[in-house]
């Protein structure tokens, strides 16, 4: 196994002293979604979480850490950040406003803090995952130390795909 290189999201982990493991996955850019990256870990898709980046009418951005197997709901996701309307950003505004990819972002390290809300099954399970902030790489931490370091909300944010 090769060493894992530190990102970003993890230096900034390690200053504050939160536990957590890097897990390496093997990518496929031709499907970045978190059912892939799940089946790559071999772990519950629904403890595998996606980060998503939104724009509020009357907020400005803010995230929404959902489980991999669901899809964000604009009216939660409004109401919890005390916006009237949201709507999921333009994918080319990802990188320069967020300093991270599709596949590879993390809801720890943005290039600015924003108001951060994860479903609340999160705290269902003892350990998550979350990006790493690079494609292949995602954090295995505490849901609450994670809700604690972020500074984030929880919320009902989420819906089922179905």
């Amino acid at each position: 196994m090769d060493k894992v290189s530190k990102t970003n999201a993890a230096r900034l982990l390690d200053k504050a002293k939160v536990e957590y493991e890097l897990i390496p996955y093997k990518v496929d850019p031709d499907n970045l979604a978190a059912e892939h990256v799940a089946e790559e870990l071999g772990e519950d898709i629904n403890s595998v979480f996606k980060t998503l980046v939104l724009h509020g009418d009357r907020c400005g951005y803010f995230v929404c850490v959902i489980p991999g197997n669901m899809e964000v709901d604009l009216k939660k996701a409004a109401k919890a950040a005390g916006a009237k309307k949201a709507e999921m950003i333009p994918m080319k505004e990802l990188l320069p406003l967020t300093g991270y990819i599709r596949g590879g972002c993390s809801p720890v390290g943005m290039k600015k803090p924003f108001p951060v809300f994860f479903h609340q099954t999160a705290l269902d399970f003892q350990a998550i995952y979350v990006s790493a902030g690079q494609r292949g790489l995602q954090l295995r931490i505490s849901p609450q130390a994670l809700i604690d370091f972020c500074r984030a909300s929880v919320a009902d944010v989420a819906e089922s795909k179905e």
